[in-house]
């Protein structure tokens, strides 16, 4: 997979479309050709540089129609979790920059205000965009804005399944505007959707003459004063129970009083051009039902989609992936581990049952699905529903292991106090993608787990500093009763090859030294202590003896270590993969304060603000906690002690 013989596809049109106003100009028979040259180039980019694949793919058609048929960006395009936005970059003045996508100092892979004005809204975690959309659109009427601003959400059929969504749906049937929802329905999320809203979209049909017929009728009796935008609201119900009755079937949108359309193909980019612009300037609420395929117009990826979500490297020929095996001698990922203890947990412990949230395969939860279907349970985009499922599983006698990633847990935050924590429940929280997760930046990096956590009454909060340790965590975790457990773990692969030990109990609220020093001490949680071991190496070459101490708990926090460090006298150094606000380092220096020691400590892990994408390790060397920034505040903080 080379690049020194690569020849990039030809794309004749797409190479003159620097901005939308450059696509508008195109006869609508040229965007057939538009939509190809968009997928080759997707295909030939991401082969290279990694990102989400799938869905781009499916969304191109809809994505040119939306730019060509709306006056972006002053009209608004509000996209949902944003997987299927790059034919959005390239149409939007960053084709060129597409080459650094997700890359350090490059572009985002989602959309971000900060990066175009064409990106209305940051779009990273599911169902917010119709609740966004609704804000701009009433903001706009309330304004004034002249001529009519136009907003338009896009979401998919796993992301308008969210709380969030259905929240946002009511509060637009029942407040004045003109929101246009664009439902890009793949019958896909990253795994296959569940619920019955799915299945529910899966039989929603509605003619274009009916919906223009109704329309018509209803522009003219308003004419003819016999109904009014006030009395819209009951003719629409009376005329949504009389489809009903006539069709046997009911359209959830429909009984929420929005205008449905559809569905529709959202392959033919000529027909979609034709729908949007005839539903374009209608007034009230509408949903556009577009039927896609994820993966389109790339075999591979249509036959195994949920594979596609974010391929990683693959030859575009072939189809052959860099990372679909796994290569012998390699760590396996911390998830894997995760879901192969699982089951070795849940095979000798009856009580254990596995809940996500639409992640099956991105926690490995899915292993355990594999093994014991009936104990596995995939609730979909609804994280705070998972979090007060657990609760009532624990309360009659179960043991959940909930797996979500650290920064999607966020938004379960009042379900974790309300509907576990206040009532002591054995829930285990396993928090994938704690840290800095990498090129999914921003919206993805798990930066806060340990310090909304810490907060929570009687919570456990631990992670392991390899994947022995994870394995005793989650070992220790099903039979500790002592209410919620907290078990964080980053994304990608360990350290060991040998993952598979002996599990044992840890004793709770109880660090372990690993490393005698007496010039500092150094003070870590998780696995970023292999940082710190390679720091404190360095620091011994120059003759700073460090000792290493791994927390391994940081709520209960082992008090005889920090007794013993404080009795050191000695500079403190914290590090952890997480904000340094409230998490380890503010739990230590708590404890100082609250016991009557003068110590100042150092405090290393993501500083106070967002961080942009890149790899891991280019992350932890700009937040300064990788192996040469602990290296830099052990020689600075001894050298200050020296002086003292």
């Amino acid at each position: 997979m080379s690049d020194t013989t690569h020849t990039h596809p030809a794309t004749p049109l797409l190479s003159t479309i620097n901005s939308p106003d450059d696509l508008r100009r195109l006869p609508v028979e040229k965007l057939p050709q538009v939509c190809a040259e968009i997928r080759s180039f997707l295909i030939d980019s991401l082969s290279h540089n990694p990102g989400h694949f799938a869905s781009s793919m499916g969304a191109v058609e809809l994505t040119v129609a939306l730019h060509y048929v709306f006056n972006t960006p002053y009209d608004r395009l509000v996209w949902d979790v944003g997987h299927q936005a790059y034919g959005h970059k390239l149409l939007t003045g960053r084709r060129d920059a597409f080459k650094g996508n997700r890359t350090f100092d490059g572009l985002s892979g989602f959309p971000n205000p900060d990066e175009s004005g064409y990106d209305t809204f940051a779009a990273g975690h599911a169902s917010n965009s119709i609740s966004a959309a609704l804000g701009m659109a009433i903001a706009s009427r309330l304004k004034g804005d002249s001529p009519r601003r136009n907003v338009v959400a896009v979401i998919g059929d796993a992301s308008i399944s969210g709380g969030l969504a259905f929240e946002g749906l009511n509060n637009a049937a029942n407040t004045p505007n003109n929101l246009l929802i664009v439902l890009n329905d793949n019958d896909m999320s990253i795994d296959r959707p569940v619920g019955a809203l799915n299945s529910n979209l899966a039989h929603l049909t509605t003619t274009r003459l009916y919906n223009d017929i109704r329309y018509k009728v209803f522009r003219v009796l308003k004419k003819l004063r016999l109904v009014s935008e006030s009395r819209r609201g009951a003719l629409l119900r009376f005329n949504n129970s009389l489809k009903s009755l006539l069709s046997k079937e009911q359209n959830i949108f429909e009984g929420l009083n929005i205008r449905y359309f559809g569905s529709f193909d959202g392959h033919d980019v000529c027909t979609l051009v034709r729908i949007l612009t005839d539903i374009r300037d209608m007034d009230g609420p509408r949903i556009l039902h577009l039927r896609t395929i994820k993966g389109k117009g790339y075999a591979p990826a249509e036959a195994d989609p949920a594979s596609w979500h974010a391929p990683g490297r693959f030859d575009a020929a072939t189809g052959r992936r860099a990372d679909a095996e796994p290569r012998p001698g390699k760590p396996l990922k911390y998830q894997d581990v995760f879901g192969n203890t699982l089951v070795e947990l849940a095979e000798k412990n009856p009580a254990i049952v596995g809940i996500t949230a639409a992640m099956l395969s991105g926690t490995s939860v899915g292993t355990m699905k594999e093994a014991m279907p009936d104990r596995v349970f995939d609730v979909g985009i609804s994280e705070g529903h998972a979090v007060t499922f657990a609760g009532g599983l624990a309360k009659d006698g179960m043991r959940p292991f909930v797996a979500i990633y650290s920064s999607f847990l966020q938004r379960a935050y009042d379900n974790i106090i309300h509907d576990v924590a206040l009532h002591h429940l054995p829930v285990t929280f396993c928090i994938d993608r704690a840290g800095l997760v990498g090129e999914d930046g921003a919206t993805h990096h798990g930066a806060y787990d340990l310090a909304y956590l810490r907060t929570v009454p009687g919570m456990t909060i631990a992670s392991g500093r390899d994947e022995h340790a994870l394995r005793n965590l989650l070992f220790t975790a099903q039979s500790a009763d002592r209410g919620p457990f907290a078990i964080r773990y980053p994304r990608g692969g360990g350290k060991l090859v040998d993952w598979h030990n002996d599990m044992h109990e840890l004793p709770i609220g109880k660090g372990e030294q690993l490393a005698e020093g007496t010039d500092a001490a150094v003070l870590t949680i998780g696995p970023v202590a292999s940082e710190a071991e390679a720091a404190i190496a360095s620091a011994r070459e120059r003759g700073i003896s460090a000792a290493h101490f791994d927390m391994i708990f940081l709520k209960p926090i082992d008090e005889d270590i920090l007794r013993r460090v404080a009795a050191m006298d000695c500079p403190v150094i914290t590090v952890e993969d997480g904000t340094v606000n409230g998490g380890l380092g503010g739990a230590v220096a708590e404890w100082f304060a609250a016991n009557g020691y003068d110590r100042t400590v150092t405090r290393l892990g993501i500083p106070d603000g967002f961080i942009k994408q890149g790899t891991p390790a280019q992350l932890r060397r700009l937040c300064g906690f990788d192996a040469e920034g602990i290296l830099e505040a052990l020689v600075s903080t001894t050298s200050k002690n020296t002086d003292r």
